[in-house]
């Protein structure tokens, strides 16, 4: 009797579709897992309550906008402007409670107000890049171009290219204060990623989302409010943006309209990237995300903490989209 070797009998447990999918799967994990052995074997004092502290602090901002990027790229559309929003929510946080607009008499309230019209300034650009998606039909990396261009000079206009020192120590509790022990800024970090984690799970805004990335045009045919998803991930990816901004400037205790966010677009791109959501959209990996930002921060810990310059972490993050980007393809092809 003559067998028939097909290509599902010729591939074995490691076969190489088998590992692409395995990598894909679970390859975030282990490369975090590997950053923290090398570190503990390598690098001096790394398992020290310091060390921790300077890693979680410097990822929260990363993980908080790289959630926002999360549900945008899951629609299959990205957000360039992320970092010019940060730059925008830090350049006016300061001035309100400062008293550039208008004299401060009760301070608490200036603090809350400075809490929260930043964040609802950038969730209002966030729309503005969702309504140049849905309403004008341009294509997302071009419509949030814009912002990412233009966003910046308007920090700089508002601020008329100035450094804004300040010492305010209820503003300044988001960023360096904690919470049962906890820096703020972290609890701040788990709580989006928590109700980010349980929307897309839950709800069913959350399935409208994986629906809208995954085939518009069936989504559209379901009676998916596509445009309506669309406007709420950019508005929601603006928000986050101007919360990380309010963290940045407080833990500063300075507000720069040049340096706030800088780069930040490139950071949420790659973690998103790295922790496994599809960049053609379909899949939002929130966990996956924040595993994917460790990594980043970890890979620009471990090059500094050994002596090689920071200018090579953009190297090694540009490499680790390709490689993530990479991996899903194949993966997604077995």
């Amino acid at each position: 009797m003559t067998t028939i070797e097909t290509p599902a009998s010729r591939s074995g447990p490691f076969s190489g579709g088998r590992l692409f999918t395995l990598a894909g799967r679970y390859g975030t994990f282990v490369a975090f897992l590997a950053l923290i052995l090398f570190n503990v074997i390598v690098t001096p004092n790394f398992l020290s309550l310091q060390t921790l502290n300077v890693n979680l602090t410097q990822v929260a901002t990363i993980v908080i906008v790289a959630t926002g990027m999360t549900l945008v790229i899951a629609t299959g559309g990205i957000d360039l402007s992320v970092g010019s929003l940060m730059a925008i929510s830090g350049a006016l946080a300061p001035m309100i409670f400062m008293g550039r607009f208008w004299p401060v008499e009760n301070m608490a309230l200036a603090v809350a107000l400075a809490f929260v019209i930043p964040v609802v300034v950038a969730g209002l650009f966030g729309l503005f890049n969702g309504a140049l998606v849905t309403r004008f039909s341009i294509q997302p990396i071009i419509a949030t171009l814009v912002l990412f261009i233009a966003g910046r000079g308007i920090a700089q206009v508002m601020t008329n290219g100035n450094l804004q020192v300040f010492k305010n120590e209820g503003f300044q509790f988001i960023a360096m204060g904690r919470i049962a022990g906890i820096p703020a800024q972290v609890v701040l970090m788990a709580v989006i990623v928590a109700l980010a984690w349980a929307m897309v799970r839950y709800t069913v805004i959350g399935r409208q989302i994986i629906a809208v990335g995954g085939n518009e045009k069936a989504a559209r045919l379901t009676g998916i409010p596509v445009k309506r998803v669309k406007l709420f991930v950019y508005m929601v990816s603006g928000l986050l943006a101007g919360v990380a901004g309010l963290v940045v400037v407080a833990r500063n205790a300075a507000s720069d309209a040049n340096l706030v966010g800088l780069g930040m677009e490139l950071d949420a791109i790659a973690a998103v990237a790295v922790g496994g959501t599809l960049l053609t959209g379909g899949r939002a990996n929130i966990i996956g995300t924040v595993l994917g930002a460790f990594v980043i921060q970890l890979v620009r810990y471990t090059l500094l903490a050994n002596g090689v310059p920071d200018a090579a972490a953009l190297v090694v993050k540009a490499a680790l989209i390709v490689l993530a980007v990479f991996i899903q393809q194949r993966a997604d092809k077995h």
